[in-house]
């Protein structure tokens, strides 16, 4: 079953006060619960986490199992002998055959865990053996098995059409948080859609484990045009979504697929050596190459290489081809196919400039060289291992423009057109190597794209992608530029300038690791990769290409499992390493890279942030944060993240012990806010979504409205309380509100599905938001004010013709504040805007351009202080590249001052009174609520 939700009024992506942005968490408290240590023989674990009995890691064992019948047969039966080493009560039944890889006489069998016929994401557990003379022994384990688990029930009382509403809601409110900006070309609304799929319930492995529904939710990203593959997991009960990541594997994914077309059915009785055709052409470095072909019946040259396929099977086994994907959207060829869309063609073998300059000579040749080194050197066929074919899609574009990056969606490669300064994305060997490798990746170790996992998933992409690029091209590891990623891929710059990453940066863990949430990069996946690729180089350096790449190959497909974090990746590596025969000091080389790169054993207690801590570990997926009057109210979860949200709130100077305000019913309580007498909050229940209150200093809680569709930026001040609706419809919102003492409800644009209103504030019955409509000639965007007294509406300065952007306003004693961008070439800049309620007396506190501008994102404020969150655009990812906090007097004077000097994410800000604010902080790795008394200043 699907859904579709058209997108119309976007926003640009990112952190809005208010929205559902998914914050990442310890790996060990939201998707990596923590295993027994590791054992470099078979003894049982020396220490039990929580989360799982069962050994993470076990080596040194030789220790015979039945020789017939499967290997995956044979593992488990190893595991169900041993159940006093593993924990596994019931292998046969719990644990069921994934893949398995033969390599001479070794087999590596994994087995993914299901709870009452339930998949458990993540849980897998691996089975390594040998097989001699007729014999089979086991050497070894390695994985997660979550032990604790212990559901109720596997029934799911929320339903599929339910979940996909949520899911797609969660995503629309993800992606397209931040200012609310014009549809990209002023295109209709209705233009860009987001579907849902289910994909079936799923446990999420925290604590005791968390039914969901997994919805994979793709299209047009409701902000940038940008295709859209996010993995979303509805909580079974609540509907309330707990987990959202990105499913596209980006630089900075067999079978015939469909809408591709080819005349490979035409060669039906001919054999391999026939289907080859040697063309010959230009790489974008000058250099003529020689590549592979085929004919079809109406004589023209397709870019389809045959020559990977055994001679007597035509038709079965390894086939690569490149498609021309010119000028096609890349929401269109994710997790999808352009419709229609061909092979590049020719009538002559003789490929000339067209072929060079879009980027198709090089995709075609590099997936060769790809495979060649997969097969030669491991004996790998193929991307999946099995022969599966390799399919590249070149040149798309994003919103008729460049788009400069390249991804792998699970089916295939896609290659962006490029564009302002940079070359189509396959021009650079070790792109192609990174996503092709990410293939390899998802039919092995398949490492989830989040958090630490993913920044592994993202180091070996980053690791393969570059040697294969130096042995193909003839780099020696000597040379200075070996250790760059994406170097080739600019039209002016210098390697060293154009590269996105190095893996020679020397990044480690207490100097470089950003903790960062799943906002922008999947919770750091490329921010903190060269910390793990860069240990995986030195090795290289030291030990050698050979010998470095089958340890780090070896690791790979036969040790690590889909939840590893840095540690694990390191005890993997050097596992991989001891198996292979490396001597003492070879051992000692590998050890001492990842010690160098401050991968060790608890590593993650020696980061720190420069603020005070008011709730450590709240587990919550970005719910946001509220405060007013000395006090904050702020969803929080359980130790483990399993249980569903509960309502806290306590004083900002973090005196006295926080106190519970919602009901714990099973249900999600989430987008909390106070006003420092009344805390307000959503609850997400199986049907409909309630808005409840409850006095701060005690009292009954209460229903005050229910809605059956997603919101978002929910406030309350005084009598009102406010929210944003997501319009199933159209996919933009509309502010509603509640008069408390009434009960009277009511939206400021009558719910009008021409128009767009989002980010509301409200204060002394003003409620103030970001507007957009349309004219004859296009969408008008603006601020505006609605007073709940008289019904009167106030337009607030800046021609709506103008203006391009309206972030996120507030509503202070003095008047009305707010973001606005007129100049969208300046990659997100905006000024702040004060006026009073009236619109009289307007002010520039700062400029959109010069000395004291920002890139503003969201803001808070209180009567005496006004807190902006700068993001500025990400070209790579860096730590100045995320989320921050600065400060500014509501009249300017002084200029912006930085709240924090963390260096990882900074979001969900809330005002209290004087210069207070608190704010979730992700620079751990975990998400902490924390609050500063005044800005740090310059850092």
């Amino acid at each position: 079953m699907s859904r579709t939700r058209p997108g119309y009024g976007r926003r640009r992506a990112g952190t809005a006060a208010g929205s559902g942005i998914t914050a990442v968490l310890a790996a060990a408290a939201l998707l990596l619960p923590g295993a027994p240590a590791h054992a470099d023989t078979a003894p049982a674990p020396t220490n039990e986490i929580p989360a799982t009995a069962t050994p993470a890691l076990v080596t040194g064992l030789d220790e015979p199992v039945a020789a017939d019948g499967s290997a995956a047969d044979a593992a488990r039966g190893h595991l169900a002998a041993k159940r006093d080493r593993y924990h596994i009560p019931d292998p046969g039944k719990d644990l069921t055959a994934g893949r398995t890889d033969s390599e001479g006489g070794r087999e590596t069998v994994r087995l993914r865990q299901n709870y009452r016929g339930v998949p458990v994401l993540g849980g897998e557990y691996v089975v390594r053996m040998e097989r001699k003379a007729g014999k089979r022994t086991v050497t070894g384990t390695s994985g997660r098995y979550f032990t604790r688990l212990d559901l109720d029930t596997v029934q799911p009382e929320v339903s599929e059409a339910v979940a996909i509403d949520r899911a797609v809601g969660a995503v629309v409110s993800q992606l397209g948080a931040g200012p609310l900006t014009r549809p990209a070309q002023d295109a209709p609304k209705g233009s860009a859609t987001l579907t849902g799929e289910a994909q079936g319930l799923v446990v999420l492995p925290q604590g005791k484990g968390v039914l969901t529904r997994h919805i994979t939710v793709t299209g047009v990203g409701p902000a940038d045009g940008r295709p859209v593959k996010q993995e979303v997991y509805v909580d079974a009960r609540s509907g309330f979504p707990v987990l959202q990541y990105s499913g596209i594997k980006s630089f900075g994914a067999t079978g015939t697929a469909a809408g591709a077309t080819t005349d490979a059915a035409d060669a039906s009785g001919t054999t391999a050596q026939q289907l080859v055709v040697k063309g010959a052409g230009t790489r974008y470095n000058g250099e003529k190459t020689e590549v592979n072909l085929y004919q079809g019946t109406d004589g023209a040259y397709q870019m389809i290489d045959y020559s990977k396929r055994p001679a007597t099977s035509p038709f079965s086994g390894t086939l690569l081809a490149t498609y021309d994907a010119r000028g096609r959207e890349a929401s269109s060829a994710s997790g999808t196919w352009p419709s229609g869309i061909k092979t590049f063609r020719s009538t002559t073998t003789d490929l000339g400039a067209e072929f060079t300059d879009s980027g198709a000579i090089d995709a075609h040749w590099a997936a060769g060289k790809v495979y060649d080194y997969y097969f030669s050197k491991f004996g790998r066929d193929s991307l999946d291992g099995k022969g599966g074919f390799v399919n590249s899609l070149v040149g798309v574009v994003n919103n008729g423009r460049p788009f400069n990056n390249a991804f792998w969606d699970g089916q295939k490669m896609v290659y962006g057109q490029g564009g302002d300064g940079y070359h189509t994305f396959s021009a650079d060997t070790d792109v192609v190597g990174h996503e092709m490798t990410h293939g390899v990746v998802e039919h092995s170790a398949n490492l989830v794209y989040v958090g630490q996992s993913g920044a592994i998933n993202e180091a070996v992409a980053d690791y393969f992608g570059n040697a294969i690029d130096l042995e193909a091209n003839g780099v020696s590891m000597d040379d200075p530029d070996a250790a760059l990623l994406g170097e080739d891929l600019c039209t002016a710059m210098a390697p060293r300038e154009c590269a996105l990453r190095d893996l020679d940066d020397g990044a480690t863990t207490q100097d470089d690791f950003v903790g960062v949430t799943l906002r922008g990069d999947n919770g750091g996946v490329h921010l903190n990769s060269t910390i793990f690729s860069g240990a995986l180089w030195d090795i290289r350096q030291n030990l050698g290409a050979d010998l470095a790449d089958r340890i780090v190959y070896r690791a790979l497909t036969a040790y690590m499992t889909p939840l590893d974090g840095f540690t694990d990746g390191r005890a993997a590596v050097t596992a991989a390493a001891r198996e292979l025969g490396a001597t003492k000091a070879q051992m000692a080389v590998v050890e001492d890279a990842f010690t160098e790169h401050g991968i060790i054993d608890g590593w993650e207690k020696g980061l720190g942030i420069d603020a005070d801590t008011l709730i450590p570990d709240v587990n919550i997926t970005g719910t946001g944060v509220g405060a007013g009057k000395g006090w904050y109210a702020v969803s929080r979860s359980g130790a483990d993240g399993s249980e569903p949200y509960s309502v806290w709130a306590g004083r900002t100077d973090g005196k006295g012990a926080p106190q519970l305000v919602s009901g714990n019913t099973g249900n999600y309580a989430v987008y909390a806010d106070t006003d420092g007498t009344t805390v307000a909050w959503a609850e997400y229940g199986p049907q409909s979504i309630a808005i409840k209150v409850r006095p701060l200093a005690g009292g009954l809680e209460r229903t005050v409205e229910a809605s059956g569709t997603a919101l978002t930026s929910l406030a309350v001040d005084g009598d009102h309380v406010v929210y944003s609706l997501i319009d199933p419809y159209t996919g933009g919102e509309h502010v509603a509100y509640i008069d408390l003492r009434s009960g009277s409800t009511g939206f400021v644009d009558n719910a009008d599905h021409a128009l767009s209103t989002a980010l509301p504030s409200v204060r002394n019955g003003k409620i103030a938001y970001a507007k957009m409509w349309p004219e004859r000639d296009g969408y008008r965007l603006g601020a505006e004010v609605f007073d709940t007294a008289t019904g009167t509406k106030t337009l607030l300065p800046g021609d709506p013709a103008e203006t391009m952007g309206v972030g996120q306003t507030a509503v202070t004693d003095d008047g009305v504040l707010w973001l606005r961008d007129v100049d969208i070439q300046d990659g997100g800049k905006a000024s702040l805007e004060r006026v009073n309620t009236d619109g009289s007396n307007p002010v520039t506190v700062l400029p959109e351009a010069g000395e004291g501008s920002l890139y503003g994102y969201s803001l808070t404020a209180s009567d005496d202080a006004v807190t902006v969150v700068s993001m500025p655009p990400a070209t790579s990812w860096s730590n100045a590249t995320l989320p921050k906090l600065f400060q500014v007097a509501p009249d300017g004077k002084g200029g912006p001052k930085r709240v924090s000097c963390g260096r990882g994410d900074q979001i969900f800000p809330a005002a209290d009174t004087g210069k207070r604010v608190l704010w979730l902080d992700g620079t751990t790795g975990a998400t902490h609520l924390v609050t500063r008394a005044r800005p740090a200043g310059t850092c």
